[in-house]
Formats: C-alpha cells, sequence, structure tokens
C-alpha cells in the first residue's frame, strides 16, 4: 500500500494546489463529448462513469496500440495469454481466455460501430479520434455483451478541406512502423473522404534460445482504415467505414524459468484478420424527430497456436515430450439497429425527451481445435501416451431487443432519466470430438433467454459546473454451455446472470473550465453469477488443462473511480486517474464442493496514474506518464497464486510545427519486470510439480517517430 499512499498524497497536493490557482495566463480545457451513449452530450452532464481518452491524449500517451493507454482508464485489466489484449475486464468482471465453445463476451467492444468483442486485437491506435469507456453495466445500450460496461473506439472523421499526413518510426526490437493519412471534399457528390493506412512490424520482447531466434514473438500488424461522409442536405448525414486490420503476429512469450529467453521447438502463433464495414445515417427531416439508422459487418479469422510444454527434445531429455495446440476461428456478425427520438430542446429548461430503438444482431463462428502430443518415459512405460484431438464445432447466436429512455426536467436544475431494454437470445451449437485413443463424441445445444436490463438516474447541477448524481442500472449476460469430457450432468449448462449496479457521482469544473473531477462510488451485487475455473486431468499432458464456467450463488463489485486533470498554465498540464476495486463471489461449487470466496481474478485492488504534460506553442512539447496497479489473482482456485503490485514510467520529447512533428518515445523507463497473465499447473517432467508459470509485459523500449504534415 506504500506506492497507493504515495499516489494519493500526490493527487491531494495536485488538488489543493489545482483549487488555490488563479493563474492568469492558463486557459480552459477542451470540452468532452460523450458520442458511445444513446444520446451525445458533454460529459459532466452525462449520469455515469465515464472515461474519454481524447485523441490528443492518444497522440501523447500511446505508441502502437490501445494496450498503451489501458492504464489510463480506472478499473480497467486485461488478460494476456494472447500477444495483443483481447479480453477486458471492467470493475474485475470480463473473460479471461476462450479456447473453445461459444463467445459470451461481458465487455462489449465496438470500433466505429462494429463489435469486436473479444477479439480486441484490432484495436491499434492509428488515425483514432477517441476511445470512451462506459463503466458498469450497459443494460439500455447494449444489453447482454455488455454486462460489465463497454468500449467504444472512434476513428477521425473526414474533413472538408483537403489534408494529411505520413508517419515514419523506428525503435529498438527492431520496430518500423509506415503510415499515411488523407482526407479531402468530394463537393460533386456532397461528400467527404478518409483513408488512413499503417503497418507496424516488430521482432517482439523474446529469444529463443533453442531456435537461435528473436522474432518468434514478433508483431506484424495492418490497418487500413476508410470513411466516405455524405450529406446531401442539412437534414440527412451517412458515414460510412472500412475497417481491415491484419494481426499476423507470434505467440512465444512463456518460459519455464518465467525468464525472456524461451525454449519453444514449435513456437506460437496469434493472427487475426478482420474487415469490418459499418454504415450510420442521421435523419432529422420528420419534424421534431431524428431517425438514426446503423448497419454493421464483421468477418474475422483467427489463427492461434501455441507449444503446449514450452521445451524441446534437448530441454526434456531423456524424456520425449511434446505438446502443440492449435485453433483455427472463422466469425462473422451482423447487426441492423433504428433509434427515433426526439431533438432535445437547448437551454436550461429540456423538457421531456424520448427516444426508441429496435436492434437485431447475429454472430456465427466456426471452430477447429487440434492438439496433439506424445510423453515417452523411458523408465516406466506405462506412464507413455500419445494424444490427437480435434474439435470442429458451429455455433449461431441471434438476439433482437427493443429499447427505450426517457428524459425529464424536475425544475431548472435537476434532469431524470428513466431507460429500459428488453431482449430475446437464442442460439444453436454443434460439435465433434475425435480423438486418436477413444471413440468420437458430439454435442448439440440450443439455449434461449428472455432477458432485460434498464436504469434510471437522477442529475442535479448544484453550480454552474458541478454536477451530482445517482444511477441504478440492471445488466445482464446470457447463459452458457461447457464442453470439458468429465464434467457432472449439473456441469455442462449454466445460466443466464443478472447484475444490479448502484452508482453515485460528482462531476466537477473549477477555475473557469482548468481544473477538472471526476469521482464515482459504486456497488455492484452480482446474482446468478457466472465464473470460469479450471484444471489438469492429467499431469502428463499440459493440453489436458480444461476450463468450465459455473454459476456462483451471489457475488459483490465495489469501489471508486476518480479522474482529474488541470490546465495549470497555458504551457502546463496535470492529470491522473485512480481506480479502488474490491470483489468477491459467494456459494461457487466445483466438483462437489464449495470453494472458499475470493476476489475475483484480474480485479487489482487499485490502479492509479498520473501525467505531466509541457506544450509550447513554439513546437517543443514533452509527456511524463507514471501508472500503476496492486496485485491480483490469476484464477481461480485452485490457482492460488497473483502478481505482484507495479509501477511503469513512459515518457516522450519532441517537437510539433504545422508542417513536421519529431519526438522521442521511451516505455518502460525503469525497466520494470511486471506480469499481466499467469497460471499454475504441472509442465516440467517426470514429477510435474505444480508451478506458477507467468507472461511477462513489455520491458524498456524506445524509438523516434517523424510525422511530415500536408
Amino acid at each position: 500500500m506504500g506506492k497507493l499512499s504515495t499516489i494519493l498524497f500526490a493527487a491531494s497536493i495536485l488538488s489543493c494546489a489545482a483549487s488555490a490557482s488563479s493563474t492568469s495566463d492558463n486557459g480552459p480545457l477542451d470540452e468532452i463529448i460523450v458520442t458511445a451513449t444513446l444520446r451525445k452530450g458533454l460529459l459532466e452532464e452525462t449520469p455515469g462513469s465515464v472515461s474519454v481518452l481524447t485523441g490528443t491524449t492518444l497522440h501523447d500517451a500511446g505508441q502502437q496500440h490501445f494496450e498503451d493507454v489501458l492504464p489510463l482508464v480506472p478499473n480497467l485489466n486485461w488478460a494476456a495469454d494472447t500477444s495483443r489484449p483481447r479480453y477486458f475486464q471492467i470493475r474485475g468482471i470480463g473473460e479471461l481466455q476462450q479456447y473453445q465453445g461459444a463467445p459470451n463476451p461481458s465487455v462489449g467492444f465496438l470500433i466505429d460501430d462494429i463489435d469486436f468483442s473479444g477479439l480486441g486485437s484490432a484495436a491499434t491506435l492509428f488515425d483514432v479520434d477517441r476511445i470512451e469507456v462506459l463503466h458498469g453495466p450497459q443494460g439500455t445500450l447494449y444489453g447482454a455483451n455488455a454486462l460489465a460496461g463497454l468500449i467504444y473506439v472512434k476513428s477521425a472523421d473526414p474533413v472538408d478541406t483537403f489534408g494529411g499526413r505520413a508517419e515514419l518510426d523506428v525503435g529498438d526490437y527492431n520496430e518500423r512502423s509506415y503510415g499515411a493519412v488523407i482526407t479531402g471534399p468530394v463537393s460533386a457528390l456532397d461528400s467527404a473522404f478518409r483513408l488512413a493506412v499503417q503497418r507496424y512490424t516488430g521482432d517482439g520482447f523474446y529469444h529463443n534460445a533453442y531456435l537461435g531466434r528473436s522474432d518468434t514473438d514478433k508483431r506484424d500488424e495492418l490497418t487500413v482504415r476508410a470513411k466516405w461522409r455524405y450529406q446531401p442536405s442539412d437534414a440527412w448525414h451517412t458515414d460510412v467505414t472500412l475497417l481491415r486490420a491484419q494481426m499476423n503476429n507470434g505467440y512465444d512469450a512463456f518460459a519455464v524459468d518465467n525468464s525472456r529467453t524461451t525454449q519453444s521447438d514449435h513456437p506460437g502463433v496469434d493472427r487475426q484478420y478482420s474487415t469490418g464495414l459499418s454504415a450510420r445515417s442521421t435523419y432529422t427531416g420528420l419534424g421534431a424527430a431524428t431517425l438514426t439508422t446503423i448497419a454493421t459487418y464483421a468477418d474475422t479469422h483467427v489463427d492461434y497456436g501455441f507449444d503446449g510444454d514450452w521445451g524441446n527434445p534437448t530441454l526434456w531429455a531423456p524424456y520425449t515430450f511434446d505438446f502443440t495446440d492449435y485453433q483455427l476461428r472463422h466469425r462473422s456478425t451482423r447487426s441492423l439497429e433504428f433509434r427515433l427520438g426526439d431533438t432535445p430542446a437547448k437551454g436550461p429548461d429540456h423538457g421531456i425527451s424520448w427516444l426508441f430503438g429496435v436492434y437485431a444482431f447475429e454472430l456465427r463462428e466456426s471452430l477447429a481445435d487440434t492438439n496433439a502430443g506424445t510423453y515417452i518415459d523411458p523408465f516406466d512405460a506405462t506412464q507413455s501416451s500419445d494424444t490427437l484431438t480435434v474439435i470442429t464445432s458451429r455455433y449461431r447466436s441471434r438476439s433482437g431487443a427493443l429499447y427505450g429512455q426517457l428524459d425529464g426536467d424536475f425544475g431548472t436544475r435537476t434532469r431524470w432519466s428513466l431507460g429500459l431494454r428488453s431482449e430475446r437470445h437464442t442460439s444453436h451449437y454443434n460439435d465433434i470430438t475425435t480423438n486418436l485413443s477413444a471413440a468420437s463424441m458430439a454435442n448439440n445445444f440450443a439455449p434461449a433467454d428472455n432477458l432485460w436490463g434498464g436504469e434510471a438516474s437522477l442529475d442535479l447541477a448544484v453550480a454552474e459546473g458541478q454536477h451530482v448524481y445517482v444511477l441504478a442500472s440492471r445488466g445482464y449476460k446470457a447463459s452458457g454451455f461447457n464442453l470439458s469430457a468429465g464434467l457432472a450432468p449439473n456441469q455442462v449448462q449454466f445460466g443466464p446472470e443478472w447484475d444490479l449496479n448502484l452508482e453515485m457521482g460528482h462531476k466537477l469544473q473549477l477555475d473557469q473550465g482548468r481544473l477538472r473531477i471526476d469521482t464515482a462510488l459504486f456497488y455492484m451485487g452480482r446474482h446468478n453469477e457466472q465464473l470460469l475455473t479450471g484444471e489438469q486431468l492429467d499431469p502428463s499432458n499440459p493440453n489436458t488443462f480444461i476450463y468450465f464456467t459455473g454459476n456462483a450463488k451471489s457475488g459483490f463489485n465495489y469501489g471508486l473511480e476518480g479522474s482529474a486533470s488541470w490546465a495549470a498554465t497555458r504551457r502546463l498540464e496535470f492529470g491522473g486517474s485512480l481506480g479502488l476495486l474490491q470483489t468477491r463471489y459467494r456459494g461457487f461449487v466445483q466438483n462437489g464442493l464449495t470453494l472458499p470466496d475470493r476476489a475475483l481474478p484480474h480485479a487489482p485492488p487499485w490502479q492509479a496514474a498520473l501525467n505531466a504534460t509541457f506544450r509550447d506553442p513554439r513546437g517543443p512539447y514533452a509527456r511524463l506518464d507514471v501508472t500503476g496497479q496492486g496485485p491480483f489473482f490469476y484464477d481461480l482456485p485452485p490457482n492460488s497464486t497473483r502478481s505482484s503490485p507495479y509501477a511503469l514510467v513512459n515518457g516522450k520529447l519532441g517537437w510539433d510545427s504545422p508542417h513536421w512533428e519529431l519526438y522521442l518515445w521511451a516505455r518502460n523507463l525503469l525497466d520494470k519486470n511486471f506480469t499481466v497473465r499467469g497460471f499454475y499447473f504441472g509442465d516440467e517432467p517426470p514429477d510435474f510439480f505444480n508451478k506458477l508459470y507467468v507472461q511477462l509485459g513489455e520491458p524498456r523500449s524506445w524509438g523516434l517517430h517523424l510525422t511530415a504534415k500536408y
């Protein structure tokens, strides 16, 4: 708690100094608009805990991927086991991985309205305008896929003047990046366009001693974004977005000695090829009403594989111990949504506002999972085995929802809001398992759920630039099923979950908008809580580590989320965030035994960030970020291991002019070792004692960036 006390003390000093500041040459902070909600509005007037990373923040604190700026968001974490963050946890709720079965996300993840929930690797930062994180269940907005919250990535829009830029980046670990943007009007077609292309490559941060290579954990990422804005009149405009993300990455990130020197003879892969298309149309020519139509389509191929034993013949001699797992996943989604609402009146008296919508969503996924292995004990033939298991599956889910929201006034200072969503979720799943040593097995499931959620809130403008709100929201998540062999009949399927979130917040602007402080206290009561756990069935076969989900009787998550930013002068700005979190599940039964109540995995009790930015109008600028988090459990029991607390330092130093920009960047300046995933099982013959194996986060790295603007 020593680091946390230091951070809290520094934050309190900063707030006190800000409150006392009356520097005459400082300017106000930029106005922040929240766009991911049903109605866009000012951040300080939005009842709920929302974190917005603006384009300026992404430029100053980020480098290539959402992973770079994720620590700036309070109570947001991620689980690795991949080359890039794919699975997120908000307030301790979220998936850690998906090896087989149906996708059942708790955290919604959208890029320009396109659903990439569970596929977060596509979240590169090139030409991204903002990232918004809505904390807590979004029962009215997004339903079953947003039990914990929603992450919305919005790329930059076309503009009506020609322009663009070209970028070049070089760094250690053989990092290279090339990118270009062009945008401008097409007056003859009442349109504007934007095209952004970037490719990023790097060797990764591991050395494979057995193969003598330093690129087995490589990164090779291509991002193409195209946008077309059609606006034939003031009443109608349509935005069409096309995204192509090719993440052709390696995956060789575990070593038996938990170092950065791997021994794998079959290094893995983590490829994600995604194509997404969205069309959002807004028409205001219906009198006092506005019609919004959102249509999306996405197609993703994921090739994911790893060396199951993390070793090689020389390392394991005289034993033969060789296991691999390889997955081919194909997912497609499509959605159609209509929203009809009035246009809220401007001024202090908004009157009654209404919005109703209908939503349809379909997901299809096929998966082929092949794991193979051999174990030969030269001293005990009875322990030897050969395995080859192939699971092929198909899954389809469909969701249809009706929702509505009403907003109104209690006088001139208090605003109320009521929202409700009703959703029908159906799915169908079938698979067949072919095993070298056993008869084929098949599964067939078709669960269906009727679900509902919503929220009620009050927002009080207690003074100019100061709002207090209270919020009650209900979120939900659909039921599902497990596929692992050896489960009891009552463990094959698990039921839906619903949560009740109670929240109170304070949003404050002082010193003519130069100081902004947002604070939220929350309590989430979880009912029929879905939890994922696992165990290894055969100590000599790492591919028999199985996962399955069950329902705990209840649970709770409570804590605090806060952020602050202060324009101390026209050249110097400070900021920070703090997340405090306590989680607990109750009454979770595994193999007939009730597990002890404990905190959730990947739910650190504290997360904090502090930053300082200097920017001179003549060109020079610098930014320093310090982020940290407390220890968290890697998994549920029987894994009782946890991470260690850590703090990281990142920085940038550069010069910006109207026609070019040059900066030096460095990440993890103090070269701290920290972990992003951990497993506890037996992987070393002949005794296969249980041991903690971890995936390390990025070490110290640095580079040089050049941008030419035109």
